[in-house]
């Protein structure tokens, strides 16, 4: 089990949020349009119908506020996908361009259709989500490798996998880190992509379904693979990950949870930024652990994410 961290192995991000070290993070895979609505209870089950006490609509997916989380947190940030060449698409474009997010890489394809998410938050911050991935070109072939070399890391969900796998392989091939969001995938888009993953950070869902298992044993077993580190997430349980032949964990920061959507792709952004900015897993766990939980304070998958400061200042009030 690792020791606490010591808030001196976060001086580099004082460094990013002073701009004295440059941080460039890639950020490739889904972006959705995500419809919510706030209840008291979520469904139950069967015909029914619950009264909604708020509705929003808001960017979502996974690359897609991991990158949102980079540009918030400070550190420069484009974000590279596909969407169609229609009002949910361009609405997703201006949301990013609006919070400082490059979308040279983001292609709305005229014969697509963009990724639409329903979303239900209950009065506990839990969450039920219906999502429509979209349907665009799978080809990844249009995607700059050049680009790729002024990154200090990359990230990639599984919604594209043609894509990941362009993006891991040319940063493998240049020495830059490549982070995972292990998502719910099929067992063969992991095992085509993490061969090319140095981090690879599961839900307890997408592990449970990938390794049988959710369980700190899975992520010894999944080291066949050639990852650096195995880890995942367990919101309110923290994260435990798998290094070097050892096990860690990283307690979650107790917050006064509003709503946990995008918490893990909010964690995710952090993370790939700190180990850009040269931090030790360690350091970067509890930096990333840190921004997930202030983002939990307040509604909606983007809301509430701090800029690094503010990150290191909460660390410093909490144990």
């Amino acid at each position: 089990m690792s020791a606490s961290v010591d808030i001196g192995d976060l001086s580099a991000l004082a460094d990013v949020a002073s701009k004295a070290r440059p941080v460039h993070v890639i950020c490739l895979g889904l972006s959705a349009l995500d419809q919510v609505w706030r209840v008291d209870r979520p469904f139950a089950g069967g015909s029914e119908k619950i009264k909604a006490l708020e509705y929003g609509t808001l960017g979502g997916g996974m690359a897609a506020n991991a990158s949102v989380a980079v540009a918030k947190l400070g550190a420069s940030v484009a974000f590279w996908g596909r969407a169609g060449n229609d009002a949910a698409g361009h609405e997703m474009k201006s949301a990013f361009t609006a919070e400082g997010v490059n979308v040279d890489n983001f292609r709305l394809f005229t014969e697509g259709r963009s990724s639409v998410s329903g979303i239900i938050v209950d009065s506990a911050g839990e969450r039920q989500i219906v999502n429509f991935r979209g349907l665009y070109p799978e080809a990844a072939d249009w995607l700059p490798r050049d680009a790729i070399a002024r990154a200090s890391s990359v990230l990639a969900d599984p919604r594209w996998v043609e894509g990941a796998a362009t993006l891991f392989a040319e940063a493998r091939a240049r020495g830059i880190p490549t982070v995972l969001d292990g998502d719910m995938a099929d067992a063969e888009v992991f095992g085509r992509l993490l061969p090319w993953t140095d981090h690879a950070i599961f839900s307890e869902p997408a592990l449970t379904a990938f390794a049988g298992s959710a369980e700190d044993k899975s992520l010894g077993a999944l080291a066949r693979f050639g990852c650096r580190v195995v880890a995942v997430t367990r919101g309110e349980g923290g994260v435990s990950w798998y290094e070097s032949g050892q096990l860690h964990r990283q307690a979650a920061y107790a917050v006064d949870v509003v709503d946990t959507t995008g918490a893990g792709d909010v964690f995710h952004g952090a993370y790939a930024l700190a180990i850009g900015a040269g931090l030790d897993v360690q350091a970067a766990m509890a930096f990333s652990a840190a921004t997930a939980a202030m983002k939990c304070r307040h509604a909606g998958g983007r809301n509430g994410i701090p800029d690094i400061n503010e990150c290191l200042a909460f660390m410093r009030t909490k144990p």
